[in-house]
């Protein structure tokens, strides 16, 4: 991983961050986060994984139902959040959208991802805290601006 803070704005801070081929981009950036005391930012990200794990959450059942991509994919959009979750540490939330070599494309909410050869991430710090709750009767963690 290499990082960079291209931005130190008060009204938000512009962080850069590069990870190399067989790094784990959800844990990466997580920890990222977390040492850099991220507690409000948004995140683009495009590059590319050798494998990845999406989720669509099912309501009924209250999970995450995994959509496994074994292959050579493209980043082609990714977004999202990080805000504090319940137990003061970072929670990411993001949505991905991968590109398959024959044009398909498979997404949802990323929840792992192999990168290869890099993926390029953009976090913008607003000076803020987010905080994420964990609701019971949805089954997942939204963000609570109350």
């Amino acid at each position: 991983m290499k990082t960079k803070l291209v931005s130190d704005d008060p009204g938000g801070r512009i962080h850069v961050v590069i990870l190399d081929s067989g790094e784990e981009a959800f844990t990466a950036l997580t920890r990222f986060a977390n040492e850099t005391k991220i507690e409000a930012a948004s995140v683009t990200a495009i590059g590319a994984f050798e494998k990845a794990t999406v989720g669509w959450f099912d309501f009924t059942s209250k999970t995450y139902k995994k959509i496994e991509v074994a292959e050579q994919c493209e980043v082609l959009s990714a977004m999202g959040d990080v805000a504090v979750g319940d137990d003061g540490k970072a929670s990411l939330h993001i949505h991905i959208v991968l590109g398959l070599s024959d044009g398909s494309t498979r997404g949802g909410h990323l929840i792992a991802g192999t990168v290869r050869p890099t993926l390029e991430i953009v976090l913008t710090e607003v000076p803020t805290r987010l905080r994420r709750k964990k609701r019971a009767d949805l089954g997942i963690a939204l963000i609570d601006i109350g």
